[in-house]
């Protein structure tokens, strides 16, 4: 005889044979918001003319998507590979003025605002010299090559009164407003756990890019990159798969852990970085000469949750988000948010009083339902709903997150990912690393704005 529970329909049925219940899945397509990429073109006045500084694969991602955000004209283009002009002026199926220095951009009284897209280890500079210069800014995620960087990018937008937007682009998806919605409403009770991971498994998954055939000294500013970086006879391959590197990029805590982190401190309303950070992992298949492991695993304290986060290189699992709480679980799974309520109602124990005498168990359970009687048969009706919501098969957060920046540019008004968000989860992209690299617990010292050792 089973031991365990009553099952949900058990309960329902116990005293009555004429209650129901009914299990279902409602699945919703959402709408785009109003203010979104697909709203109506904005009037030629209210034009803003944009440059972007970085063309390579994600500066070219961003001028594609920038074709379907209203109101916006490029008007240059900037890169320190010669080949990724004409790759920059194909995606904006435009013939625009281009350059390898981006002070020239800078120096220009038509640009309103810059897209930049460089390497990691070069966002503080451009940034920094985009608000001295009077232009808003959109920033490649994370935000960040180092703590002391993203202090210094908030200084400087804060202090020139700039528009400062991280390319997190999950945090104006309309699918993450969704979750936002069911988070705030309570649906969820209170929930102290969060998961989350984005596995991949391929070569160019592992930033292992191929080298472009042109690529030289000749055609590549290579002095230029190294600036903030230390200095190394040319090599293309950390260039072009800089992200394997510590002197440019954050690995797989920035590249993926960010998007993870924007997305929950955004789901949450959470606006702070974590408390403390420890992670695991290691290099076991790509071993290139990389610094960046292709596995991590990090567990976050959050003063109210915790939060569990896995990068791995070596199998395409895809990605998940999970929020599990006291009344319900909401996942997202590529683009589709689904919430399960949990049956919370109070239930008789159906486990422990089988080790009581018969006498002893039936005097519970009797006692038990009469303080819990049920509803009278014919009024009770159960609901067991999964509710699951997606986006539009043409679906673009990119662009959706562009408009939300430019739309901003024109109004002055707030952004989503502003620079103290962006910030906040780029000190969860280093807390990851620091804890893998020193074998050790990643402390966040609000006061001293730095991360120690526990």
């Amino acid at each position: 005889m089973s031991r365990s529970a009553p099952t949900r329909r058990e309960f329902i049925r116990f005293g009555s044979g004429i209650v129901t219940a009914s299990a279902a899945m409602n699945l919703t397509v959402l709408e785009p918001n109003l203010l979104s990429a697909y709203a109506r073109a904005a009037a030629p006045s209210d034009t803003v003319r944009f440059a972007s500084i970085g063309t390579g694969v994600r500066g070219c991602e961003l001028l594609q998507a920038s074709l379907r955000v209203p109101g916006i004209e490029c008007v240059g283009v900037c890169d320190l590979y010669d080949s990724r002009h004409e790759a920059a002026k194909e995606a904006v199926k435009k013939d625009v003025p281009a350059s390898r220095d981006y002070r020239t951009i800078l120096d220009r009284k038509d640009v309103d605002a810059v897209m930049v897209a460089t390497s990691d280890h070069q966002h503080r500079k451009v940034v920094v010299d985009a608000c001295l210069a009077g232009k808003d800014v959109y920033c490649e995620k994370p935000m960040s090559h180092t703590v002391e960087d993203g202090f210094a990018m908030v200084a400087a937008t804060q202090k020139a009164n700039r528009i400062l937007q991280i390319g997190s682009q999950g945090v104006s998806s309309i699918l993450y407003g969704k979750a936002r919605e069911i988070y705030g409403s309570g649906r969820l009770g209170d929930v102290f756990m969060i998961e989350a991971y984005s596995d991949r498994n391929s070569a160019s998954g592992a930033w292992v890019y191929p080298i472009p055939p042109d690529s030289s000294e000749l055609t590549i500013d290579w002095n230029a990159f190294l600036d903030g970086a230390p200095k190394r006879p040319f090599d293309p391959a950390r260039f072009f798969r800089w992200r394997c590197f510590a002197d440019y990029g954050e690995g797989l805590a920035g590249d993926l852990f960010v998007h993870l982190i924007s997305g929950i401190h955004f789901i949450t309303g959470t606006n702070t970085a974590a408390q403390r950070a420890q992670s695991t992992g290691g290099i076991f298949r790509w071993k290139d000469g990389r610094d960046f492991p292709d596995l991590l695993e990090t567990f976050y304290d959050y003063p109210a949750f915790r939060v569990v986060l896995r990068c791995n290189l070596n199998n395409d699992a895809g990605g998940f988000l999970a929020f599990y709480g006291t009344k319900g679980t909401m996942t997202i799974k590529g683009s589709t948010l689904s919430y399960q309520p949990q049956d919370t109602r109070p239930q008789a124990e159906g486990y422990s009083i089988y080790g009581w005498p018969a006498r002893l168990r039936e005097q519970y359970l009797k006692k038990w339902h009469e303080d819990h009687p049920l509803p009278a048969p014919l009024n009770f009706h159960v609901d067991e709903e999964v509710e699951s919501f997606t986006t539009p098969h043409d679906y673009d957060a990119v662009a959706d997150h562009q408009a939300n920046f430019f739309n901003a540019v024109r109004s002055r008004k707030p952004v989503v990912e502003n620079e103290v968000f962006g910030n906040h989860a780029a000190i969860g992209c280093h807390m990851a690393n620091y804890a893998y690299f020193n074998k050790a617990t990643a402390v966040w010292d609000q006061a001293a704005k730095k991360i120690v050792k526990a």
